[in-house]
């Protein structure tokens, strides 16, 4: 893995005119080479946000074996998905990705609750991601210098970052495109870097027996099928948003080719590179219960701390909330880049603010701020609720899981009217689609479920309610844009678009 060379000319035409076939105008700088979208992907997974913010989660919710077991599970599915949801992205390599794809396959209504479900999660993703650094930031503060993080100073720290990724993505695509190439080998050395510490330097470790088989329910369920089941979703959330690739896809060379590989290469590299990670913190855990109800407010802090003494801990978790922010930046680029191909198509309120590109850094400025506007609101149940960040790590889960098995269902159904694109999964293509489908169902279901018993106001999983609150969303607003809404080729897609449009390049 290894940075690719910049687009050649004729890369760029070749990708430009496919654009043009699929009915929109080239506006976005295609500056992304094929290790770039990788990259975004791989980032915005981020096995050192994901497994290491719910890493609390799971010590509670099934303990070292299900996080463990259900990681490897988890993974093979998610492979499933990645792998159908790349074939469709080979043949429709636009921004707005998912419900460009329902659209094409199954309709105008397939393709907007599908962009909604997919806008869900993906704001949801940048708040959860967001969040988890900021109480990895004061899990930090409270090492050095004993602070004593609170959900207000965490807040605040929480915006502050989120502003920094607005500011970050506003320099374009390019600079997009740098951090998320040095974000690969952040990961990838840090990831080292921990287990090797950890590995060497303790002189207690637990057995094979503890790490592997130890099943701990601190829920308040006495199901313990029930506890693993929703303890699926430590790895259920570390491996989401993958769909950055194919939200990239415009400003990306030989995006019909390079997309779709770059789903596939972020799953399967995550995959190992976390397996590795969880199993290296577990051995390194010292006190169970300790570490649980550490006073940094992050058990893999905690575990830092009693292996390697302030100093070592200190030092490491700089290294996971770097990796954090590299996560949180590209997850604000997919995510804004989502917001703007929605826009362009008409399907947000005020989508004339939102669909407009900056003239110097061809990028959409007015979704950027969007998307992190919103991310900001979702998290701030965490000022009032312990359990808000769970919530929004599952509206992230059942929000965007769904809106990847959509089109990978309305290419089954297609059957022979579905073209393929250059990467393809050939004879596969049913049985992992229908692998994949299957699966997805499966997690939604899963992950609207209670987490903590008895179910309170605080304790309750809201994600359900958020679920439904963006499906009456959808649903109310669509008897308002039905109209004008409305993808290349579709009927509603001229309506009310003016030369004024057409000459700024929105359309």
């Amino acid at each position: 893995m290894s940075p690719a060379p910049p687009p050649s000319a004729e890369e760029q035409r070749d990708e430009e005119q496919r654009l043009r076939e699929l009915g929109y105008r080239p506006v976005l700088a295609r500056r992304m080479g094929g290790f770039g979208n990788f990259a975004i992907s791989f980032s915005v997974i981020s096995i050192l946000s994901g497994c290491m913010t719910l890493y609390g989660f799971g010590l509670n919710t099934g303990g070292p074996a299900v996080m463990l077991w259900g990681w490897a599970g988890v993974g093979l599915f998610v492979l499933c998905v990645g792998l159908a949801l790349a074939e469709v992205t080979s043949a429709y390599p636009t921004s707005g990705a998912l419900y460009y794809m329902a659209d094409r396959l199954g309709g105008r209504r397939w393709g907007w609750y599908t962009g909604w479900l997919n806008l869900l999660g993906l704001l949801g993703a940048i708040a959860g991601i967001d969040y988890g650094a900021a109480l990895f930031i004061g899990a930090f503060a409270h090492l050095r210098w004993g602070f004593e993080p609170t959900p207000g100073t965490t807040m605040l720290v929480f915006v502050g970052i989120l502003l920094l990724h607005a500011v970050l993505n506003l320099f374009g695509v390019r600079l997009v495109g740098l951090l998320n190439s040095v974000s690969v080998w952040w990961h990838l050395a840090g990831v080292a870097l921990i287990v090797g510490a950890l590995a060497i330097v303790p002189d207690h470790h637990a057995s094979p027996s503890f790490v592997f088989t130890t099943f701990v329910n601190d829920t308040g369920w006495s199901s313990p099928v029930y506890v693993a089941a929703i303890g699926l979703l430590l790895a259920q959330y570390t491996f989401s948003g993958y769909d950055a690739s194919a939200h990239l896809s415009e400003e990306t060379a030989n995006a019909s080719v390079s997309a779709a590989r770059g789903i596939v290469r972020s799953i399967w590299v995550s995959w190992i590179a976390g397996f590795v990670l969880l199993t290296g913190l577990t051995f390194a855990i010292r006190d169970y219960d300790a570490t649980r109800t550490s006073a940094t407010g992050v058990p893999p802090a905690q575990i830092l701390l009693d292996g390697l003494g302030t100093d070592g801990a200190s030092a490491l978790l700089l290294v996971v909330i770097v990796a954090q922010l590299f996560c949180g930046n590209a997850e604000v680029a997919a995510a804004s880049r989502m917001v703007f191909a929605f826009s362009r198509d008409r399907a947000l309120p005020f989508s004339a603010l939102w669909r407009r590109v900056g003239v110097r850094s061809q990028t959409p400025v007015a979704a950027v701020w969007l998307s992190v506007a919103v991310a900001c609101l979702l998290a701030l149940p965490s000022l009032w609720s312990a359990t808000a960040y769970g919530a929004v790590t599952a509206i992230n889960v059942i929000g965007i899981t769904p809106a990847y098995a959509i089109p990978v269902l309305l290419r089954l159904r297609a059957g022979d009217r579905f073209r393929p694109g250059p990467w393809s999964l050939g004879r596969w293509s049913r049985p992992v689609g229908w692998t994949a489908v299957v699966w997805v169902a499966c997690v939604t279901v899963l992950f609207c479920l209670p987490q903590s018993a008895p179910v309170t106001a605080a304790t309750m999983n809201y994600a359900a309610l958020a679920l439904l609150a963006v499906l009456v969303l959808a649903s109310v607003w669509w008897y308002v844009a039905r109209r004008s809404y409305g993808t290349p080729g579709t009927a509603a897609y001229g309506t009310g678009r003016d030369q004024a449009e057409l000459a700024e390049g929105i359309v």
